[in-house]
């Protein structure tokens, strides 16, 4: 199971800009007893940040939303990306040129 997290806020200019309602997503992955959460900084760049069920919680008072995809990993994981949106769809098989935007890969998850 994969867990793609749309957030609201961004420190980036450019999701200010292109993004409407979400500007930012990751993908957290069940590991163990325990999540892990693949946060895309910059190009090339990604941070592995461990996390708790708690935690989850704490980010969806913040204004995250989380949704569940039924799905495993690919088995080369993560891979060297240039946008967080690029990263999730590579992570739940999603292959769609277009969508370029969280707001889209959100519409894109729920049609």
């Amino acid at each position: 199971m994969v867990i793609i997290a749309f957030a609201p806020k961004s420190s980036k200019f450019l999701p200010h800009v292109l993004c409407r309602k979400f500007k930012h997503c990751a993908v957290i992955v069940k590991d163990k007893n325990d999540f892990l959460l693949y946060q895309f900084v910059s190009r090339n760049h990604i941070d592995i940040i461990p996390i708790k069920s708690r935690d989850i919680k704490i980010l969806t008072a913040h204004g995250w939303r989380f949704v569940y995809v039924p799905c495993n990993l690919p088995y080369i994981f993560p891979i060297k990306t240039w946008t967080c949106v690029n990263l999730a769809k590579y992570a739940i098989g999603i292959h769609a040129p277009f969508i370029q935007t969280p707001d889209g890969l959100y519409q894109k998850i729920y049609d």
